[in-house]
């Protein structure tokens, strides 16, 4: 049961990076990059909750990979 919700966090993860990506070239992203010189609020949450369920989906693999 563990690996299956590992499996899903990183699959989860890495949809939240591709759209990541997209949301980083974006029109708003670079109308936002231009004047304020960050990227949107919504580009940099994809980004961080992207590499935390991936994160979190490879700590549950290797968690259950060392009980046995």
């Amino acid at each position: 049961m563990v690996k299956a919700i590992s499996f899903a966090l990183i699959a989860c993860g890495i949809v939240l990076l591709y759209f990541a990506g997209e949301s980083f070239h974006s029109f708003s992203n670079d109308m936002s990059r231009l004047f304020t010189g960050a990227p949107t609020n919504r580009t940099i949450l994809l980004i961080v909750g992207g590499v935390a369920a991936t994160i979190a989906g490879l700590t549950g693999l290797a968690a259950s990979g060392r009980r046995r």
